[in-house]
C-alpha cells in the first residue's frame, strides 16, 4: 500500500499520517497488537517476540519492538484509569451486584504492595519500589478487578470510579481487608469513607503470634506450637479485645533476654494498634472474608512479571507493564474490553 510520507529535517522526525488513520503504530497492525501485548505481558520481551510472536504466527520482531508496543499501550490503560475511564467488559458481569445472603458485603475491597527491582544510572541496580496493588471482588470470588500503581493516594483515587464500573455505588456495604501495612488502611478511609468496615488479614495476625512464640521458646518445638495456637485461639475464637488482655498479662521468667521483651512490646502494640478490626467471631458470623488471599494473589502473579531473574526496571517501564498484566489478571472480558473501545492516545 502506497501512502504520503513526510519527513523534517530540521526534527529530525518522520511522519507518515495514513498510518495514524489506520492505526498503525510501530508498522503493527490494529488487530495485531493485542497480541504483541499480551506476549511482552506474560512474558520477557526477548521471549514473547520468540516463543510466541514467532511461533505462533511467523511474524518476527525485535524484543525491542515489543517492548516499546507493550509500554505504549500501558500507558494508554494508565492514563485512562487516571482520568476515571474505566474499561467495560466486552460482556456483562451482573454478579457484581445480584442479592447477597446474610450479611455479606457487596463486594470485597484490598490493597497491599510488593518490591519492584529497580534499575539505576548507568544500568546499574538500585533500590526496589514498592508498587501498590488494589483488587475489589465478589463475596464469591468470581469476579475481580486489579490495577496497581507506584503512588498509593493515585491508585486509592482509582477506587470510586473502579467501584461505580461494577455498579457498586454504595460504600457501606463494601469490606476492606488488609495486611496492616503502613498506610493502607489511611489511603482507604480517605478515598472512600472514614466509615469503611475493614479487616485486619487473619493469616497476617496470626503470623505475628508464631513470630513471638519463635523468639520467645526458641528451639522448644512443643512449647513454641503450643503457646502459638492458644493464642491463635484465643484471637480467632473471642477476638482481639480478648487476646490483648491476655497477652498484658504474659509474665516473662526473670532475666528474660532482651529481644523477648521488645517481641513482647512490639507484639502487645500490633494487637493493640489493630483491635477495631480484629473482631473475627463477629465477622465469621456475618459471612465475611477474613483472609486477603485475592489480594496476595494478584500480588504474586503480577509480581512474577517484574521480578523476574536478573530483572530492573524504570519506573515508567514497571508500571506500564504492571498495568497491563493487572488488566489481563481481572479477566479476559475486561482484557478484551480494552481492545475493543475506541482508540485514545495516552495523555
Amino acid at each position: 500500500m502506497r501512502r504520503a510520507y513526510y519527513h523534517c529535517a530540521r526534527c529530525p522526525q518522520s511522519f507518515i499520517p495514513y498510518d495514524e488513520a489506520l492505526g498503525l503504530r510501530d508498522s503493527i497492525s490494529p488487530g495485531f497488537r493485542p497480541l504483541v501485548c499480551l506476549a511482552g505481558t506474560l512474558l520477557p520481551f526477548a521471549d514473547a517476540a520468540e516463543d510466541i510472536v514467532r511461533r505462533y504466527t511467523g511474524v518476527r520482531l525485535s524484543a525491542s519492538t515489543v517492548l516499546r508496543c507493550t509500554e505504549a499501550e500501558g500507558e494508554r490503560l494508565r492514563a485512562q484509569l487516571r482520568c476515571g475511564r474505566m474499561i467495560e467488559p466486552t460482556q456483562k458481569e451482573p454478579g457484581w451486584t445480584k442479592p447477597r445472603e446474610g450479611g455479606e458485603p457487596a463486594a470485597d475491597v484490598g490493597l497491599d504492595a510488593f518490591s519492584v527491582p529497580m534499575q539505576g544510572m548507568r544500568a546499574g541496580p538500585a533500590e526496589h519500589r514498592m508498587l501498590y496493588t488494589a483488587v475489589v471482588y465478589t463475596p464469591d470470588k468470581k469476579h475481580h478487578r486489579y490495577w496497581v500503581d507506584f503512588e498509593l493516594d493515585v491508585l486509592a483515587e482509582q477506587l470510586r470510579p473502579q467501584l461505580r464500573a461494577c455498579g457498586l455505588k454504595d460504600v457501606g456495604q463494601l469490606v476492606a481487608i488488609t495486611d496492616g501495612g503502613n498506610g493502607l488502611e489511611e489511603a482507604l478511609h480517605r478515598h472512600l469513607s472514614d466509615k469503611l468496615s475493614t479487616v485486619l488479614d487473619w493469616y497476617h495476625a496470626a503470623e505475628h503470634l508464631s513470630d513471638f512464640a519463635a523468639v520467645r521458646f526458641g528451639a522448644n518445638d512443643d512449647a513454641r506450637r503450643s503457646w502459638a495456637d492458644e493464642a491463635k485461639g484465643l484471637l480467632y475464637e473471642r477476638g482481639g479485645e480478648v487476646l490483648l488482655t491476655h497477652r498484658r498479662a504474659v509474665e516473662l521468667p526473670a532475666g528474660a533476654k532482651p529481644e523477648v521483651v521488645e517481641e513482647l512490646r512490639t507484639l502487645i502494640g500490633y494487637v493493640e494498634n489493630n483491635r477495631h478490626r480484629t473482631d473475627y467471631p463477629g465477622y465469621r458470623a456475618k459471612d465475611w472474608d477474613i483472609g486477603s488471599g485475592p489480594t496476595e494473589a494478584g500480588c504474586k502473579i503480577i509480581g512474577e512479571r517484574l521480578k523476574g531473574s536478573g530483572m530492573r526496571w524504570v519506573e515508567d517501564g514497571a508500571a506500564t507493564v504492571g498495568a497491563l498484566r493487572a488488566l489481563y489478571v481481572s479477566g479476559g472480558k475486561l482484557w478484551d474490553g480494552f481492545w475493543s473501545q475506541a482508540y485514545t492516545r495516552a495523555a
